[in-house]
């Protein structure tokens, strides 16, 4: 994985599902800040859960990951269960 940084968190963890990914973050100058992102084109950084537990944040960012994978999985069933046109 590169080095990344979003608004002041450094990117430790990322795990890419679909075309998007979810990432962990810790705070470049407060040690005890955690944060999760979704993230497109590994730069756009949206709906963040912040936390001042890395215990917390890894769990968020395991359950995030989860619940994308459960939502592409019920997308490609959809998908499949549709009419040709």
């Amino acid at each position: 994985m590169e080095w990344r940084k979003n608004e002041g968190y450094i990117i430790t963890n990322s795990i890419t599902i679909g075309k998007s990914e979810i990432v962990l973050g810790v705070h470049e100058k407060s040690a005890d800040n955690f944060v999760t992102w979704e993230c497109n084109n590994k730069n756009d950084y949206y709906w963040g859960h912040y936390f001042t537990s890395l215990l917390n944040a890894q769990k968020d960012f395991c359950e995030r990951a989860l619940d994308k994978v459960r939502f592409c999985e019920q997308n490609k069933k959809h998908k499949k269960s549709e009419p040709e046109r």
